[in-house]
């Protein structure tokens, strides 16, 4: 490890680090526009300038140079003053005075650092050169005149999304980035270059001149868009979420979010439930909540104990226990989670889970994909893989083929093949020190799937010392902690609707198919009027992810805590309030009658989830009595369109338009500006 001076204070740093990094581990600032830790050096802004000794008796560009043993590194001496000065005046030649209308204003590199290190007044009095606008897409708005070519942008759509949508035209004073013909970017991941940015060339199109940053309240949550469990921070202004931007979390999402994370919050104040609903005479009327409880009621005494519970995909953990409470009270243990109709066996979570973690599986290096899209299931998930690829890994899948962003070797779309791999997989595995599978949802909704799939274990001698390569991808952020609570039945769905029970809670399940519960009385508790408060009898408006506090356990089972930014809207209530209250009407009380109480029930009851962070599950699967997998079974991805997979992503103007325009090819006119 090389020991060096900085501004005379002696450090080591690790082998391979660079002058930048030894200097901010020495606790000195260096300034910087085109450097970013997770993209590829590129030395094309020199605002990271610093003297170096031994060395030319000139600046150098810190981010692309090498720390090694004996150096001495001087980071504010006149010279370097001097040199920083330059650069900003240059990078200032040809941007514009945009700061009081540009969306990056506040919150721009360029403002601050040009306070810091730039100099009051310019030598440049020639006309500034101006830039026509690009196209890319519905999500980023452009004003490519502010941009300063530091080519963040490029980095990270071909490096990170591995989509090669953005690039370079032109040289010198001529150059400008632009996407491919002008095209839209087609990248899920695409609203991460807008964080990237260090200037206002590349804005939020959504967001445009909504909100400035001092006047928004930021709230830590989770996202609940997909299974990965994304850390992110709303921000708030009144009654409004105005954004949500990713928070860095170096095991779940680093510093990324895709781009419904982004966007789905323009569907929170759209087809929002906002006061109780009742069914009469198969129409729906508003009704109080009065009327509603006691409606449930009537049906809840007729029913007895033939009550179940559906948990849909975006709910938390504390209104899933609530509800297996009140079930629990009025006798039944019906309760299902896997609301579109997976049937797995989930008597041990260890064979349903993403056992190598989402940061452990970038170290795999040979990776059979089974029955499972990660672009489109989890995307931050396949930035991952992707990663395992660029340094070595083999990557090997069962399924339709579609574009992953990284070299795949296809098997062929035939779930059979499970019994029998091709010789190129078995030999790549047989080498590999980290071998590691990763099932989807296409693979293991039946008993045999799921058996077929767990055979790899042995087969492909998954499981070593300090790792396990058995891995399932849920796709959506209810799944893994509906399962720790017991929200699985044996058969799933279509066990359940064998039962038939006359008193049916939909808990923001709009996914299900409820044709075989056309005699259940259906009591829908959620957000959105989407698909089933289309299909309920009594409609009780709830809280969405941004209106409660609540707990997310993510496909690696991470317990990860949500905090409320903002009230619901009229008469919507937060779940667990709204069971608690029916809980009285019919005769069950819920022991707790505050947030608090309720959770210290559930960690009382569930110890697991008291604590942020993973919880160990212990390898333990079930042996599967099922027949083998027929020939020609065909796989069927669960995703069928990224952009509208749950109810607020469907009220959503923003991923309607990405949905319309990326993947459905739908023309939009922009207008001229």
């Amino acid at each position: 490890m090389p020991k060096l001076k900085v501004d005379g204070v002696e450090i080591e740093v690790p082998q391979g680090a660079t002058v930048l990094q030894a200097c901010e581990l020495a606790g000195k600032e260096i300034p910087r526009f085109c450097y970013h830790e997770r993209l590829a050096i590129a030395g094309n802004c020199r605002m990271c300038l610093v003297e170096v000794k031994p060395g030319p008796p000139k600046p150098q560009a810190s981010c692309a140079l090498p720390a090694a043993d004996n150096q001495e590194i001087f980071t504010m001496t006149p010279m370097v003053k001097k040199a920083r000065e330059g650069v900003m005046e240059f990078l200032l030649i040809n941007h514009p005075l945009d700061c009081p209308i540009c969306d990056q204003g506040g919150e721009c590199d360029l403002q601050d650092q040009s306070i810091a290190y730039g100099k009051g007044h310019s030598r440049y009095d020639e006309n500034k050169r101006a830039v026509t606008e690009k196209y890319m897409g519905p999500v980023v708005k452009t004003v490519m005149t502010r941009c300063i070519q530091c080519t963040r942008c490029i980095r990270f759509m071909d490096q990170v999304a591995g989509v090669e949508d953005l690039g370079a035209i032109g040289r010198g004073e001529d150059m400008e980035i632009t996407s491919y013909l002008e095209h839209a970017l087609g990248s899920e991941l695409s609203g991460n270059v807008i964080d990237l940015c260090p200037v206002g060339a590349l804005t939020s199109k959504p967001y445009t001149f909504e909100a400035r940053p001092w006047e928004l309240r930021k709230v830590p949550a989770i996202d609940v868009t997909d299974g990965v469990g994304t850390n992110i921070r709303l921000d708030v202004r009144g009654r409004d979420v105005m954004r949500a931007l990713p928070r860095i979390n170096e095991d779940v999402n680093e510093e990324w979010a895709h781009d419904k994370t982004r966007y789905v919050v323009d569907g929170l104040t759209r087809g929002r439930l906002d006061r109780p609903w009742l069914r009469e005479n198969s129409k729906l009327r508003q009704a109080t909540w009065e009327e509603a409880f006691a409606k449930i009621a009537e049906i809840a005494a007729e029913a007895k104990d033939s009550v179940a519970a559906v948990a849909g995909d975006l709910v938390d953990v504390e209104t899933m226990y609530a509800a297996k409470q009140l079930l629990a009270a009025l006798g039944s243990t019906l309760i299902e989670g896997r609301q579109t109709g997976l049937a797995y066996d989930a008597s041990n979570l260890a064979a349903v889970n993403f056992n190598t973690t989402i940061a452990g599986i970038e170290t795999a290096d040979a990776i059979l994909l089974v029955g499972t899209n990660p672009r489109w299931e989890a995307s931050l998930v396949n930035t991952r893989i992707r990663k395992a690829v660029l340094a070595g890994a083999k990557v090997f899948a069962i399924g339709p083929e579609v574009d992953l962003t990284y070299k795949v070797q296809w098997l062929g779309d035939d779930l059979s093949l499970l019994h029998k791999l091709p010789k190129d997989a078995t030999d790549a595995f047989k080498d590999a020190q980290r071998p590691a599978v990763i099932v989807g949802g296409a693979a293991i909704k039946t008993p045999a799937g799921q058996a077929a799939s767990l055979a790899l274990v042995k087969t492909l001698d998954l499981i070593r010392d300090g790792w396990n390569g058995f891995n399932v991808l849920h796709t959506v952020a209810a799944r893994t902690g509906g399962l720790m609570l017991g929200y699985a039945q044996d058969g799933g769905m279509a066990s359940l609707a064998q039962k038939a029970p006359k008193l049916l809670f939909l808990l923001g399940a709009d996914e299900a198919d409820l044709a075989p519960f056309a005699k259940s009385f259906k009591v829908y508790l959620g957000h959105h009027g989407d698909k089933g408060a289309h299909a309920a009898d009594v409609i009780l408006p709830g809280a969405a992810y941004s209106e409660k506090h609540g707990i997310h356990v993510n496909l690696e089972g991470r317990v990860q805590y949500s905090e409320k930014a903002v009230d619901a809207p009229g008469d919507a209530r937060e779940d667990w309030s709204i069971l608690r209250a029916l809980s009285d009407v019919l005769g069950q009380r819920l022991p707790f009658d505050s947030f608090g109480e309720l959770r210290a029930r559930l960690f009382a009851d569930h110890p697991e989830f008291a604590e942020p962070g993973l919880v160990p599950f212990v390898w333990a699967p079930p042996k599967i009595d099922a027949p083998k997998i027929g020939k020609g079974t065909e796989v069927a991805y669960p995703i069928k369109d990224f952009y509208l997979t749950n109810p607020i992503a469907r009220a959503s103007a923003t991923l309607q338009r990405c949905s319309a325009e990326l993947l459905h090819g739908q023309d939009f006119a922009e207008a001229a500006e």
